[in-house]
C-alpha cells in the first residue's frame, strides 16, 4: 500500500457486516473507490465467525425496532446469498421450549408478538413437542420452522469476494491507530506491518464491533455508550448425539434480557453445540478462558454504566459466573430441556465475545445503534441478528451515507 491512498469510502471493520457494506455500495456506486480495512490478517475473525450459524427468522424483536425490521429481509436475503453462491444451508426449524410456568407464560406472549411479525409459527403443547423432538421435555413450546444454519465465515469470505471482483480493495493486517476529520475529508492513520500510513477517503463507516466505541472516540463524536465485553462459551455433543436433534432447541428468553440464553444448535458440518451462556468479559478478544486486559478493564471500571449495568443483573451475572466455573450448573441449562445430556458430554468448543454497547444509564443496548458525524457513520452496538441481518444492515448504511 503507497504511504498516502485517497478513497471514496473507507469501510473500517472485516466483520459480515462491514463486508456487506462496502460490497453493497460498491454495487452501487460501481465508479466509487472503496477500501474495506481490518486489524486482523483474515475477514470474519471476532464475532463474525465465533457465533451459532443460526439464520434468524425474526420472531424475539419489539415492533418498530431495526432488528425487526431488518431480521426478515435479512433472513430471506441471507438465503437467496447461498443460493446464487452455491453456499451450503439448512432449515432445520426452531423449537423455543418453556420448562417453567414463567416461561410458559413468555411464551404465550412472545407466540402473540410472532405472529405480529407475520413469522409462520405454531404453538405446541408437551405431548406435541414429544412428537416433534422425542428426546426435548417441555410444558410447551414455539415451533418456527424457517429457522435455518450456515456457516458465517464462508458466507463473509464469499461476500468479500465478490467485493474484490468488483473492483473493491481490501486491506487486512491493517490497524487504525488515529483518525481526523475536516469539512473536505477523513484521514485514517494506519500501521501495518510496522509502518505507518495514511488513509484519506470523502466518508467512512466503521464497523468495528468489539472496538466500536475506541472508534467513535477516535473523531470525538460524543456517545454515551460504552462497549462491554460478554464472553459465551459453547461446548460440543459428542459425535454419538448428532441425531439428538433435529431442529435447533432453545429456552424462552429472559425478556429484560438481551441474550437467548442456552441453546442446543446444530452447525451446518452436522455436529450439534451446547451454548452459548453470556459471562463478564475482562478482555475485548479473549477467547481463552483466561483473560485478561488492562486498557480494557481501566475503560469498564471508569465508566458509570458499567456500575449501574452490574447493580440491575447483579443475580444473573453472578449465576453466570458461577455455571461458567462450575460445569454442572452450566449442564443444568441444558437437562432443563434435554435431560439425556451428561457432565461427560460437554466436549471442548470456541468461546465467542460479544460486543455488548452499555449505556451511562446501565442499559444493555438491545437493538442496532449508530453515531455519525458529518463525514461518517458508525455501527456502534450490532447484537444478534446482526449476521442474519447484514445484507439489509448494509444497505440501510448505503442509503444513509448516499444521502449525506
Amino acid at each position: 500500500m503507497k504511504s498516502v491512498d485517497n478513497y471514496d469510502y473507507l469501510v473500517v471493520g472485516g466483520g459480515i457486516v462491514g463486508i456487506s457494506t462496502a460490497w453493497q455500495l460498491k454495487r452501487r456506486c460501481p465508479t466509487a473507490r472503496v477500501l474495506l480495512l481490518d486489524k486482523e490478517p483474515r475477514v470474519a475473525s471476532h464475532q463474525s465467525g465465533h457465533n451459532s450459524g443460526v439464520v434468524h427468522a425474526g420472531i424475539y424483536y419489539p415492533p418498530g425496532s431495526l432488528k425487526a425490521q431488518f431480521c426478515q429481509r435479512g433472513a430471506a436475503a441471507t438465503i437467496d446469498f447461498c443460493r446464487q453462491h452455491k453456499i451450503a444451508y439448512q432449515r432445520c426449524g426452531k423449537l423455543l421450549v418453556a420448562t417453567t410456568v414463567v416461561e410458559v407464560e413468555r411464551m404465550q406472549s412472545l407466540y402473540q408478538r410472532a405472529l405480529g411479525h407475520d413469522v409462520p409459527v405454531e404453538l405446541l403443547d408437551s405431548a406435541q413437542l414429544r412428537r416433534q423432538a422425542p428426546n426435548v421435555t417441555g410444558l410447551g413450546a414455539i415451533w418456527v420452522p424457517s429457522t435455518a444454519i450456515v456457516d458465517y465465515r464462508q458466507v463473509a469470505a464469499t461476500m468479500l469476494q465478490s467485493f474484490r471482483q468488483l473492483g473493491g480493495e481490501v486491506a487486512l493486517g491493517t490497524t487504525v491507530i488515529d483518525a481526523l476529520e475536516s469539512d473536505r475529508e477523513i484521514t485514517l492513520i494506519t500501521r501495518s506491518e510496522g509502518r505507518r500510513g495514511t488513509l484519506r477517503g470523502n466518508f467512512m463507516i466503521a464497523c468495528c464491533g468489539l472496538m466500536a466505541d475506541r472508534m467513535v472516540t477516535l473523531l470525538g463524536i460524543q456517545t454515551d455508550f460504552r462497549i462491554v465485553p460478554f464472553r459465551g462459551e459453547y461446548y460440543r455433543l459428542p459425535a454419538k448425539y448428532n441425531d439428538i436433534v433435529a431442529h435447533l432447541i432453545y429456552p424462552i428468553p429472559d425478556p429484560k434480557l438481551p441474550f437467548l440464553g442456552i441453546h442446543l444448535t446444530r452447525m451446518i458440518d452436522g455436529s450439534v453445540t451446547v451454548g452459548p451462556n453470556a459471562t463478564l468479559g475482562w478482555k475485548r478478544e479473549g477467547y481463552g478462558k483466561f483473560n485478561i486486559d488492562a486498557r480494557d478493564i481501566k475503560e469498564m471500571l471508569e465508566f458509570p454504566g458499567f456500575w449501574r449495568a452490574i447493580g440491575r443483573h447483579l443475580g444473573t451475572g453472578l449465576a453466570e459466573t458461577k455455571n461458567s466455573w462450575w460445569r454442572p450448573g452450566y449442564l443444568q441449562q441444558v437437562r432443563k430441556y434435554c435431560p439425556q445430556i451428561n457432565l461427560s458430554d460437554l466436549l471442548p468448543y470456541p468461546a465467542g465475545v460479544r460486543a455488548q454497547a452499555v449505556m451511562r444509564d446501565g442499559t444493555l443496548a438491545d437493538d442496532f445503534l449508530f453515531a455519525r458525524s458529518s463525514r461518517s457513520l458508525h455501527v456502534c452496538n450490532a447484537p444478534s441478528p446482526a449476521a442474519t441481518a447484514a445484507i439489509p444492515i448494509g444497505e440501510y448504511i448505503g442509503d444513509q451515507v448516499l444521502a449525506s
